[in-house]
């Protein structure tokens, strides 16, 4: 999985840069090309000279590298790469990363790159376990950058402990793992429908729900992750979008979502319907806005057309269709019959009555139905949920 891949490599100050070598020679074994990229501090413990003898490459570490206004330019590299492996990271370069603190040329490269960023930690054990060096993991976490935990055992200071830099066999595995997941939906085309829908009242007042969208925005880049083709019908909401196999279609209305959803299905080979759609609507629309009167105000309301319905009457055999529903009593029975309603492959359910799941929360508590199977999954961010739902939607296409 590695064969031709571009990987840029950046080695920080620690002990464990020697580890390097190994993993340079590792990943050129399997195929890939390999660009160091070096700080100041990592050049005390290993020269570019070693790591340009075995990357056949130049090692990049300052921003000039003559005085005749040639220089790196960190844009190309993260225009270059299939992925970026920073082994070791150390403390101060974790803290620059979730600081944006471009100080040297592999913050600059890191800031500037379009593939996936790997880490590989490497520090004594109170350092890893401090809060702001776990704060700082977790904000990366966040900007969707791959943790590779670091191991237990004898440290640089010879106490024992969590902060061995994991070993370069490890870590290039780790690397064919994720090459090897991401290529699962290559050329898959994927709708997923995302965030609340709005139905107006009058030009100044709506009817929604508290949809965040971010359980299908996370859908979305675990689908793009993958390979796939993306299409995103999405309701307002506040969240962007990063992977660029991401097409977005802004939507207000049920109305609107369901016009988009239909259009866009035929080329499909997949729908995950992730949105909190209204199924009601003002049946009539004030064009002015509504004045506060003595007597009680009656808005009268009509159902929105089922978008899960339609797909499901349009879905062939070749596609495959994910309804999801959110319960707040007798979960399984309302689920199951969803499912079979809809003509839906598999629903995913979820309780407000579970702690921490629904709306307006980062963590989810999922079940996968199936017509065989029911599938529960523990609380976990909506990021890591996306890719259980994706994983077993990849598993039937």
């Amino acid at each position: 999985m590695l064969k031709g891949k571009k990987i840029v490599l950046g080695i920080t100050g620690s002990i464990a840069a020697y580890k390097a070598c190994y993993l340079i020679r590792g990943l050129i074994k399997k195929g890939a090309e390999v660009q160091v990229v070096i700080t100041p501090a990592g050049k005390e413990f290993i020269t570019p000279i070693t790591l340009s003898a075995l990357t056949s490459k130049p090692v990049i570490s300052e921003f000039f590298s003559q005085r005749d206004g040639t220089w790196n330019s960190h844009v190309d590299i993260g225009l270059w790469a299939d992925a970026m492996v920073i082994a070791p990271a150390t403390a101060s370069t974790i803290g620059k990363m979730a600081n944006g603190i471009a100080d040297n040329m592999l913050i600059t490269t890191y800031l500037s790159m379009k593939a996936p960023v790997f880490l590989a930690p490497a520090m004594d054990l109170d350092m890893y376990a401090h809060p702001s060096t776990q704060t700082n993991l977790a904000t990366l976490r966040r900007y969707g950058n791959h943790i590779i935990e670091p191991t237990c055992g004898e440290l640089a200071s010879h106490l024992e402990g969590k902060g061995r830099m994991e070993e370069p066999e490890k870590i290039i595995r780790i690397l064919e793992d994720f090459f090897a997941e991401s290529n699962s939906m290559h050329g898959k085309k994927i709708l997923i429908t995302a965030g609340p829908t709005y139905e107006k009242i009058d030009p100044v007042r709506f009817i929604g729900n508290y949809s965040s969208g971010k359980m299908g925005y996370a859908l979305a880049e675990a689908c793009a992750d993958k390979g796939a083709e993306v299409t995103l019908v999405s309701g307002p909401v506040s969240l962007t979008t990063v992977h660029p196999n991401i097409r977005r279609f802004n939507v207000e209305s049920a109305e609107e979502m369901y016009e988009a959803s239909t259009k866009h299905f035929p080329n499909m080979d997949a729908a995950i319907l992730c949105a909190a759609v209204a199924d009601f609507t003002p049946a009539e629309t004030a064009e002015q806005k509504i004045k506060r009167g003595s007597d009680d105000l009656t808005i009268h309301l009509k159902p929105t057309r089922d978008i899960a319905q339609a797909l499901g009457q349009m879905k062939t055999s070749k596609q495959r269709l994910v309804g999801f529903a959110l319960e707040t009593h007798d979960e399984a029975d309302h689920a199951r019959q969803k499912l079979e309603k809809k003509n839906l492959d598999f629903i995913v359910l979820n309780s407000l009555n579970d702690k921490g799941a629904g709306f307006r929360h980062d963590t989810n508590k999922i079940s996968i139905i199936s017509a065989t199977e029911n599938i529960p999954f523990p609380l976990k961010n909506k990021k890591e949920v996306a890719k259980d739902i994706v994983n077993y939607l990849a598993s039937l296409l």
